[in-house]
């Protein structure tokens, strides 16, 4: 997405030489690399050297907290925070670092979920038009607005909608107090969730539209709206187990509203023994645990 950078060490960074065979210890020459590479360590030694701890760079105007949550460094964000990071600091393009993590899918990192930037867009927006389906699961959880409007009246279904994000559409309906009147809500340019599915050729949004049937009392199908990574594995579905996760959609460790996590349906799926025989792939398919 223009605007947010790309992770990576910048040329201040050196590495010292070591024997063969063993790791070389890079010394970071900025606090931003440092804290891009989730170094806590250097971190700590380069505040103590009197480096503010709201430095800002130059190249990309980001905090150390701003590249703590791009870059998913849940330990340096917890030391920053508790060192005093101004969480209310905002990049040229008006975002916080809850925003950043939103945009980039980092749940763990996301702090308040009421901020908004000059679009009035919250993290629920940026989670929703970016299809980060485990921070929506998240914000929902910590009771953020799914029903809260930009400055162009887009409800966050509206947002996933237009970008074609199915899975944090379907979540969004299965959320809302009413999800046939979230279908027919229009936006200041008097545009519903159909018209811009439409707009922007979103076949699979205009298919769902056009054929669901919303069952609010089945708690079967809101599981499977809200958690589709625990249904899969469930089920045993490798395959979409690894698209929604290598998509971005869900995290492999995201907890359902009883506290389960899809290696934990797996496991329930069936006894140790046939477990392996049956379901060993989704049980085996760990890329970032």
């Amino acid at each position: 997405m223009p605007g947010v950078p790309l992770s990576g060490p910048s040329s201040s960074s050196t590495e010292t030489a070591t024997p063969l065979g063993t790791r070389k210890k890079v010394h970071f020459g900025s606090i931003h690399d440092a804290v891009r590479a989730g170094d806590v360590k250097q971190l700590s030694e380069i505040v103590e050297r009197g480096i503010s701890i709201n430095e800002v760079d130059l190249l990309h105007k980001f905090t150390p907290l701003h590249w703590a949550a791009h870059s998913g460094s849940l330990e340096c964000l917890h030391w920053l925070l508790w060192h005093g990071a101004d969480i209310t600091q905002a990049t040229t393009r008006g975002w916080t670092a809850a925003h950043i993590a939103a945009i980039r899918g980092q749940d763990a990192c996301m702090q308040d979920p009421s901020i908004t930037d000059v679009r009035e867009w919250k993290p629920v927006h940026y989670a929703a038009f970016h299809g980060r389906l485990g921070c929506l699961q998240l914000l929902v959880k910590w009771g953020c607005g799914i029903e809260d409007v930009d400055y162009n009246g887009n409800l966050p279904v509206h947002l996933a909608a237009m970008e074609g994000h199915l899975h944090c559409f379907k979540f969004l309906l299965s959320r809302t107090n009413n999800a046939a009147q979230a279908l027919k809500a229009f936006n200041d340019n008097g545009e519903n969730v159909l018209d811009l599915a439409q707009r922007f050729y979103k076949q699979n949004i205009l298919q769902f539209i056009q054929g669901a049937e919303y069952e609010r009392n089945d708690s079967k199908d809101q599981e499977t709206l809200a958690f589709p990574g625990h249904v899969a594995a469930f089920k045993g579905d490798l395959e979409m187990l690894k698209k929604l996760i290598e998509d971005g959609v869900i995290n492999i460790n995201e907890r359902d509203n009883n506290g389960s996590t899809p290696m934990h349906k797996e496991a329930r799926t069936y006894s140790a023994p046939t477990m392996c025989l049956h379901h060993g792939d989704c049980m085996r398919y760990r890329p970032y645990c």
